[in-house]
């Protein structure tokens, strides 16, 4: 039977990122200035995320969108680090380490999972997830909560749920999970409702 599971999101939970990083250092070697290359991409960013767009036809398409002066491999690199690891969570979460499953819900690419994943320690405890671009559907919507219900064995009322937007709490919430609405500035509020739950599931923290 399904016991207590942690679920988290990543971005801005356990790591935090900023593309506009990525527009700098791309915009240095294209023609468009860094505020101009969002909406440049626009019309492949959702069909990428979703699942609809594989890694390889991403690149090339981003690449030829943005004119973009280098090789493939730089373009990855540039596109993948802007992120960098929340060491308060990686605190937060070490004392359950070992005693519940951790688990991953992410509106993400491949390109990026895979890179989180091998670069960030973070992520070490985390056993599995289910990614927007694998499951054909993002959040806020309720399909990617059943998936990952499904795919992951989780009971919503004993799985502790983390994200930092307020319309995928919502979902999780009107599906059971036991959510908790996360912002870096207000962390001891996370602490204090962890710790909550887990002593709720018999975990000792």
């Amino acid at each position: 039977m399904p016991g207590p599971v942690l679920l988290s999101d990543i971005g801005n939970v356990l790591t935090f990122f900023d593309f506009t990083i990525a527009a700098q250092r791309v915009s240095e070697r294209c023609p468009f200035p860094p505020e101009a290359l969002s909406s440049r991409l626009d019309d492949i960013k959702g069909p990428f995320e979703n699942g609809d767009m594989d890694d390889d036809t991403f690149v090339r398409a981003a690449i030829q969108a943005l004119e973009f002066q280098g090789t493939t491999a730089d373009f990855v690199a540039i596109w993948c680090d802007i992120f960098i690891e929340n060491e308060a969570m990686k605190r937060s979460l070490a004392p359950l380490v070992g005693k519940v499953p951790m688990k991953l819900l992410s509106n993400t690419s491949g390109l990026h999972k895979d890179y989180l994943l091998r670069t960030f320690d973070i992520f070490r405890p985390f056993t599995g997830g289910v990614y927007s671009y694998s499951a054909k559907c993002s959040k806020p919507w309720e399909p990617i909560f059943r998936v990952t219900i499904e795919e992951l064995d989780l009971d919503p009322a004993q799985t502790f749920y983390i994200d930092d937007l307020e319309p995928n709490i919502a979902t999780a919430r009107s599906l059971g999970f036991d959510v908790h609405h996360y912002h870096h500035q207000a962390h001891d509020r996370l602490d204090a409702d962890l710790t909550a739950w887990a002593r709720k599931h018999g975990l000792a923290v």
